[in-house]
């Protein structure tokens, strides 16, 4: 995985350089095209009154107003393209491990791998998407913007120096309003989520208990207790709207500003008839200039809705990141076990009895037993995803923490990602030779050769649940890990055809700790069955 993000993160860089170049020429296209226009009209306008009518050659000057026009419109889409492009490269790559780390979350593993608070669901896609696309909406546009101003900006201090004067007061006060707006957008931002939340958590306790409020008659009133809360925060937000609408007037006065001043300065140097020409030519480039600086209340609310996001992930994030930086997986592990072992649900709560469990590498253990016995849970709790367990090792206690790094987890629902069947396998140190010994060893190598081999684009879609079952057991086979923990390995397959990948797969994994849940396969040579 870590070779492929490397490449994706490559990728990306290369094509925000794409970006940043096309958005740059269609800025100048758009400037250059703006002052040519008004040059030309004023060329033609004092051409008309003298002899040089005659003369006057307007098709270079028309040509390139083409030019710009089109260079602007061709430059437009080519940074659409590109930045879209990276935009959703940076995404895949971002999204992988934002969720590997989410899946590490105690409060996910509690809720058995599932976003644990279903109230911040919402806010957290909302979340992913402002960090995914932030750098297109903002520090590109912001770039570019700071560029264009700094140019204009040199371009005046040379033809109208004078003119500088409004231009920076009006870039000062509009300075001044973008942090304000950042520092009260933030504010109204949180206040909005925390309502949205609040009211998710109300209207969701209400839809919970229906029954009982209908009876008491009062199901009328938490609903609206609830949706009174979605109110506010859409009031809130309109407050945020509000503030950005006056940054966004304030910012269509600068090109009228800038021009004004510039054909003021140029008067008042004594600029006259042709010499007008140029000081017309900035004025109506700064015109053009505006026209991307009406995006600043757009920009500042990116920004501080990226911010919001990236402290509310890493409120996720930061302990899974911690545990994980603490544990490291034992090279070796070939004995695990707990006297007095208390199983427990995904949600937390008891299940059963004691259990005295002891597990040995070279001696799988089969765990049997009627569904709902909690085999599943189990193995989950035995890889460290569910509950804070301690295990006895050879080498030492061993936490869940640790058990989650010195695990591999093979779920009977295999998960199919929309991506290669290289990148589906997990192993990205392993070569070519290895990854098709495992399909081999699957039974699934001829299925992977006529879907296009390794580099191959496969979904959860186009693998029956046979193949995605048996992909699934290629994982475990290239799996590194000491730990194997395989929930019903041979479901979905052939009684036949999964005891012989299964008999292949214990004897691949001799020298590691194996264990299993299963229905249909009770006992194999030289392993160990635990009924529950």
């Amino acid at each position: 995985m870590t070779d492929i993000a490397t490449t994706r993160s490559a990728t990306a860089r290369k094509f925000w350089r794409y970006a940043g170049t096309f958005a740059l020429t269609a800025l100048l296209c758009g400037v250059l095209l703006g002052g040519l226009s008004a040059w030309f009209l004023g060329s033609v306008a004092l051409a008309g009154l003298t002899a040089a009518a005659y003369s006057f050659n307007f098709h270079v000057p028309a040509a390139f107003v083409r030019l710009f026009a089109v260079g602007r419109t061709a430059a437009r889409y080519g940074e659409r393209l590109t930045g879209h492009h990276a935009a959703l490269t940076d995404q895949t790559t971002h999204r992988v491990a934002l969720f590997e780390a989410m899946a590490a979350a105690p409060a996910v593993r509690n809720a058995g791998w599932q976003l644990a608070d279903q109230a911040r669901l919402a806010d957290y896609l909302d979340d992913v998407e402002d960090l995914d696309f932030a750098r297109l909406r903002a520090d590109l546009p912001a770039a570019l913007l700071a560029a264009g101003l700094i140019g204009a900006s040199i371009a005046t201090a040379f033809i109208a120096p004078i003119a500088l004067a409004p231009i920076a007061a009006l870039l000062i006060v509009l300075a001044a309003m973008a942090q304000r707006l950042g520092r009260t957008g933030a504010g109204h931002w949180m206040q909005a989520r925390g309502l949205r939340r609040e009211g998710a958590q109300r209207f969701g306790a209400a839809m919970a208990s229906a029954v009982p409020l209908q009876a008491e008659r009062q199901w009328a009133d938490h609903c609206a207790e609830a949706l009174g809360r979605f109110s506010q925060a859409d009031e809130a937000e309109r407050t945020l709207r509000l503030a950005q609408s006056g940054l966004d007037a304030l910012a269509t006065l600068l090109g009228p500003v800038a021009a004004i001043g510039v054909f003021a300065a140029a008067w008042y140097g004594g600029a006259r008839s042709e010499a007008l020409l140029i000081p017309a030519f900035l004025a109506f480039s700064w015109i053009a200039l505006a026209e991307a600086a009406q995006g600043a209340s757009r920009m500042v609310v990116a920004t501080l809705c990226r911010r919001a996001a990236k402290a509310e992930i890493d409120r996720w994030t930061a302990t899974a990141t911690q545990a994980a930086a603490a544990s490291q997986s034992p090279a070796r592990l070939q004995a695990l076990q707990s006297s007095a072992l208390q199983r427990r649900t995904p949600d937390g709560r008891p299940l059963g009895s004691l259990l005295a469990l002891a597990l040995q590498a070279g001696r799988p253990t089969i765990l049997t037993g009627a569904s709902g016995a909690g085999k599943t849970s189990l193995l989950k709790q035995i890889a460290g995803w569910t509950g804070q367990d301690v295990m006895e090792s050879e080498t030492g206690p061993l936490s869940a923490a640790d058990r989650r790094a010195a695990a591999t987890f093979c779920p009977h629902d295999a998960a199919i990602l929309a991506d290669t069947v290289r990148a589906n396998l997990f192993a990205p140190s392993r070569s070519d030779e290895q990854l098709w010994q495992a399909l081999e060893a699957v039974e699934l190598a001829g299925r992977i050769d006529g879907a296009g081999g390794l580099d191959g684009w496969i979904t959860q879609d186009i693998l029956s649940l046979g193949e995605a079952q048996r992909l699934n057991l290629a994982r475990a086979w290239l799996s590194t890990k000491p730990l194997i923990l395989l929930d019903e390995p041979t479901e979905h397959l052939r009684a036949d055809q999964g005891l012989r990948i299964l008999t292949r797969l214990i004897d691949r994994l001799r020298d590691r700790i194996v264990v299993m849940s299963s229905h249909g396969v009770s006992a194999l040579p030289g392993t160990v069955t635990l009924r529950l």
